[in-house]
């Protein structure tokens, strides 16, 4: 697989950091950006990159020449007069046979590229987006897409949103079929997002791939230093899907929002006091965070899926405006016993997801190939115990709508 790389952007909001070398080439550690970006796709066994290159552009050619110093082959496509950050596409189209992958050269990374290149060729589209959650999502570009991760609406920060949304965000990586570069567009200057993927949204073409692995851009000089802290710290190495990772499970009702017995209404629904703060703990850790809840009035008839969905969607929108994130959330909707009035009657059985059964942990286990033994439970009731227990989890119990922060303080050993 080819790797685009866009890497002809001025970098005016980092100029302080750098004012006479391109954005790609500003050093993390002892190395150019773009260089840890080659190096991080070597190691995973791509090696044909072509790189669209513009403002100071010679700095990256001199650096690089044909890749093989890198122990890669690199081509350039030189943008003399701008086009947006996608109308190179349209010059070097006669280049790309196949699916590419596409980034921007100022973003730090460290992602298991083949299993994002798996999932693509099972999904079959023309597109498929790599997306996370982050810390900033209100005013961050939304993927929105239904339960198949099928995108069905881009909203950019200047779009209107609905008041409760999932923390979806595109990280800037995508996977492309040169299909898309088919189209005519009548445009000087064409906008990778607006006019080419944009379009693509409820046409079944084009599919999110979550991840929790480390993407962020270096845009401004905060972001720089954030960035550069990661990287040196070993962080953004030690996301990589590629590695075990650890994992704090937490209950939702009790844990993170007050109880109310079994929630079916959305405005019951309120996170507890320093619960973002708790959250935001664990961001900063060593730790993925993951919900793991019973919901069985899904199967009770009281609580549709899609009305589950808009509650933990206004959880992570709540969670969102304190700058804290969710990694995923799972649940369980079924439920065992029957007689119930509306009952959903096909998810009234007795499952291996059901805490205090460990099937929620195994499955993100196997999602985000977490090491269970290095992990922790929080929850508030004896199954939430049992079943880190019966996953294999360290379990810290607080009191039912306690306090989240001491014991997440506990886990992270702070």
């Amino acid at each position: 697989m080819k790797i685009v790389i866009m890497a002809g952007g001025k970098g005016t909001r980092i100029s302080s950091i750098a004012s006479d070398i391109p954005k790609p080439m500003i050093r993390i550690g002892n190395k150019p950006v773009l260089q840890l970006e080659i190096e991080s796709l070597k190691r995973q066994g791509f090696n044909d990159f072509l790189i669209t290159i513009s403002h100071l552009g010679h700095v990256i050619t001199n650096y690089f020449g044909d890749g093989s110093d890198f122990g890669v082959k690199i081509e350039y496509y030189n943008e003399e007069v701008p086009l947006g950050n996608a109308g190179a596409l349209f010059q070097i189209k006669d280049k790309l046979n196949e699916d590419f992958l596409l980034i921007n050269g100022d973003v730090l990374f460290d992602i298991d590229v083949n299993r994002f290149v798996e999932y693509h060729k099972e999904k079959g589209g023309l597109v498929t987006l790599f997306t996370h959650p982050n810390s900033h999502p209100y005013d961050s570009g939304l993927i929105i897409a239904d339960k198949k991760l099928c995108v069905t609406k881009w909203l950019n920060k200047e779009d209107e949103r609905p008041e409760f949304y999932k923390n979806r965000v595109n990280a800037g990586i995508h996977i492309i079929s040169p299909d898309v570069l088919n189209q005519k567009i009548e445009k000087e200057k064409v906008d990778l997002d607006r006019d080419l993927l944009k379009p693509l949204c409820g046409t079944g073409k084009m599919f999110a791939y979550d991840s929790s692995e480390y993407v962020k851009d270096m845009g401004t000089p905060e972001r720089y230093a954030q960035v550069s802290n990661d990287y040196l710290s070993g962080k953004v190495e030690r996301r990589s899907l590629s590695h075990k990772q650890k994992a704090i499970f937490l209950d939702r009702d009790g844990t993170l929002n007050k109880y109310v017995g079994f929630l079916t209404d959305i405005k019951d629904f309120e996170l507890l006091p320093s619960v973002s703060e708790a959250i935001k703990a664990i961001n900063n850790s060593e730790y993925l965070v993951i919900v793991i809840t019973n919901q069985p009035v899904v199967a009770r008839g009281e609580v549709t899926f899609e009305q589950l969905d808009e509650i933990h969607n206004k959880m992570e929108t709540l969670l969102g405006k304190d700058g804290a994130y969710l990694d995923a959330i799972y649940f369980c909707p079924h439920h065992p016993h029957s007689g119930y009035e509306g009952e959903v009657k096909e998810l009234k059985f007795d499952c291996d997801c059901r805490k205090p059964k460990p099937g929620m942990f195994y499955m993100a286990a196997k999602d985000f190939n977490i090491d269970l033994s290095q992990s922790f439970m929080i929850g508030d009731s004896d199954n939430d115990m049992a079943a880190g227990g019966n996953a294999g989890c360290k379990c810290i119990r607080i009191e039912r709508d306690g306090d989240l922060l001491s014991a997440v303080k506990q886990a992270i050993g702070e």
